[in-house]
């Protein structure tokens, strides 16, 4: 069953993609400019800046991946939909 989410919901998850996309553009560059000081500390900056998007995603909305990498709430709440990858 699919359930109505609200605008925050999608917004989040929007600004977790973002951020993701820079850390793989971060991390290609890096990959041909390993000495790039200030590449470095963007990285971890967006590094950060994900987890904790992460984080507040999960607390609000359950897990966004599986197999350990996610801890569960109680129920199991890997059967709640929309899961991230159906929006």
């Amino acid at each position: 069953m699919n359930k109505t989410m609200p605008p925050e919901f999608y917004q989040l998850l929007e600004e977790i993609q973002a951020v993701d996309f820079v850390l793989v553009e971060l991390t290609l560059y890096l990959d041909t400019h390993p000495d790039d000081y200030e590449a470095i500390q963007q990285f971890n900056h967006y590094a950060k800046q994900s987890k904790t998007l992460k984080k507040q995603y999960e607390k609000s909305y359950g897990p966004l991946k599986q197999y350990g990498a996610s801890y569960s709430t109680y129920p199991w709440s890997w059967d709640d939909t929309p899961w991230p990858w159906q929006v």
